[in-house]
């Protein structure tokens, strides 16, 4: 837990980075905190079966190592003797354990913790996988976070995972409290510098924080709020706030119920500070300065051990091992382990030599490292092609002297840094391929002949000119062939139409039986239309020849002018008839509907007239 509301109060401090942030670092992680949050995530009794902690614990291992992150994991030791109360407490909470109830405040001594707890194990089964990757685990003295800070503080590390407030108050520069993982991956970071910048609070005036609003050492003040606790140690100041603590206690702090009762702990719990406490009482100086004294002196290896600097050492990775590992808790066959961390470790050793690469330069040399026999190798082999992840550039490389793994991909600007001269040979490589594909190209066997000699290219174009000259005769053959059908079936025409004229004009046509029929009521004939064949076809394109005018003969013509006189004679007498008619009945009947009759008679005889004149 750490101290209560330290993270909001830290809030304005938080910062968040993205995952590359952590690339070439030494971080400290606190694995119990790392635990219980992958613990969290999913607490039904299949997860745990299936150890889906261990397995999100192998994957942040995985993407640190692909980053170049040296990692040290602490784990807990004892339970400080101060901190036993608020584990009993928590413990009764939790499981209904009862208080032993006779230890007195300030006299407990450690707690061995048990190593049979189902949380035990699991950190076990963390620190048996992370072995296999070459990550030793640091077993703390008392609490892991203060070996972590202590790490911190010497600059043996970079930063420190943990969620806990407190491993401020034991000394840390740069913490992570937390840490996400794939597409968009970030870290969120607070930093002791921007505290102090910001707020105003360093690591004494955390302490004092911690006695005033509560921790794991001590109960705080009640009714006191994180707003009036900062306002309060501010006003006194970083540099005497602990020692006016010391030997004041906490008499300066106003109780805001003006109440002057002195409240003391009950036994075998944590001490609570009373707000109008002096320096008359001596139990509660004395447990105020335990508390500030196990946060500025916490029990833990020395940055100088031989504990601690086989922590900081790095060992290989036990393929084989871990295989047998993630088979027995996930099941996983070695290939699919080998494809989950295979690719992460070559890309670290890449970043490696990205590393010498850069130190390299940075001596004013320019020389690529295998000509200056630096014993690295560039462990990429070449680049295969180029590939998009996720929005970013990278490769596809092979690798050189890695078993198991043939190809795999890594960003560009990795590659750029660790071997600029692969990316150039990739460049002359596909320049090269393109070069060639252009001749590849499929083109028209003349094109191609035409190229490869003039004497050839010449004879074909001949031969393609004689070509083009038959198919020109073959066309015009057809033409006049078409030309020459159609002036046969016009010349059928003009026959067929020179052999009826001959027989209108023929004298045998004035003797023949054919006459004109007999002229009805209304004196029209339908002998007229007999003279012209039912078979005949009339052009309607081409003019009528020349011939036909001069053929007709004039015998015709006057035929005709006196068949219409005749007609014209015939439709006169009958509407003189139809005249008289009408004339007779009017005088001698003056029937109505005769004479309507009569005179729709005369009105179409009338019509039929004036049709045949025109």
């Amino acid at each position: 837990m750490g101290v209560k509301y330290l993270w909001e109060v830290v809030e304005p401090c938080k910062k968040r980075y993205p995952l590359d942030h952590l690339q070439n670092k030494r971080v400290c992680v606190d694995l119990s905190c790392w635990m219980v949050e992958l613990h969290k995530v999913n607490q039904s009794y299949c997860a745990t079966k299936e150890k889906v902690y261990v397995r999100g614990f192998f994957h942040r291992l995985r993407a640190l190592i692909a980053l170049n992150c040296s990692i040290i994991l602490v784990s807990d030791g004892s339970i400080p003797g101060i901190k036993v109360p608020t584990y009993r407490r928590r413990l009764k909470a939790r499981f209904e354990v009862a208080d032993d109830g006779g230890v007195e405040p300030g006299k407990q001594t450690s707690l061995r913790r048990n190593k049979g707890s189902e949380f035990s194990c699991m950190i076990k089964e963390a620190k048996v996988i992370a072995s296999t990757l070459g990550i030793l685990c640091l077993d703390g003295v008392e609490e892991a976070e203060a070996q972590c800070a202590l790490l911190n503080s010497e600059n043996l590390c970079d930063a420190c995972f943990s969620s806990d407030s407190d491993i401020f108050l034991f000394g840390a520069k740069t913490v992570y409290r937390e840490i996400c993982l794939g597409e968009g991956g970030y870290v969120v970071c607070y930093e002791m510098e921007d505290i102090k910048k910001k707020l105003g609070l360093g690591r004494n005036s955390l302490i004092a924080l911690a006695l005033l609003l509560g921790s794991d050492y001590s109960q705080g003040v009640r009714g006191i709020r994180q707003e009036k606790a900062c306002e309060i140690v501010r006003s006194v100041g970083e540099n005497v706030i602990l020692e006016k603590v010391s030997s004041e206690g906490l008499a300066f702090v106003k109780n805001k119920r003006n109440s002057k009762k002195q409240i003391r702990p009950k036994k075998g719990t944590l001490p609570l500070v009373a707000v109008n406490g002096s320096s008359h009482d001596p139990e509660g100086l004395q447990e105020i300065k335990e508390v500030i004294d196990a946060f500025m002196n916490p029990k833990c290896h020395n940055a100088d051990s031989n504990t601690v600097s086989r922590a900081l050492a790095e060992f290989t990775f036990q393929r084989t091992k871990l295989q047998e590992i993630c088979h027995q808790f996930f099941e996983w066959p070695s290939e699919k382990t080998d494809e989950y961390i295979l690719p992460k470790i070559a890309e670290r050793n890449l970043r490696r030599y990205a590393i010498l690469q850069s130190r390299s330069t940075e001596v004013g040399v320019n020389r690529p490292l295998h000509k200056l026999q630096v014993p690295e190798k560039c462990p990429v082999s070449e680049i295969i092609k180029t590939r998009k992840v996720q929005g970013r550039e990278c490769f596809e490389v092979s690798w050189n002297d890695l078993e198991g793994l043939e190809t795999s991909i890594v960003p560009a600007d990795l590659v750029e840094r660790a071997c600029p001269e692969k990316i150039i040979e990739f460049k002359e490589k596909m320049e090269a391929k393109k070069k060639k594909k252009k001749p590849k190209q499929k083109q028209p066997k003349s094109k191609e002949k035409e190229t490869s000699s003039p004497s050839k290219a010449s004879s074909l174009i001949e031969l393609s000119l004689q070509l083009q000259q038959i198919d020109l005769s073959s066309t015009s053959d057809l033409a006049t062939s078409t030309i020459e059908e159609a002036e046969q079936e016009k010349e059928q025409q003009k026959s067929k139409k020179h052999d009826y004229l001959r027989l209108i004009d023929s004298p045998a046509k004035e003797n023949s039986s054919i006459g004109w029929s007999t002229i009805g009521k209304f004196g029209v004939g339908s002998s007229s239309y007999s003279f012209y064949p039912e078979t005949e076809v009339i052009d309607l394109i081409s003019p009528c020849p020349e011939a036909r005018s001069r053929n007709v003969s004039r015998s015709y013509q006057e035929q005709k002018s006196q068949e219409q006189k005749c007609l014209h004679h015939k439709l006169e007498n009958v509407i003189e008839l139809s005249d008289s008619e009408t004339d007779d009945d009017d005088d001698d009947d003056d029937d109505g509907e005769h004479c309507r009759k009569a005179r729709e008679l005369r009105m179409f005889l009338q019509n039929i007239r004036k049709d045949v004149i025109r």
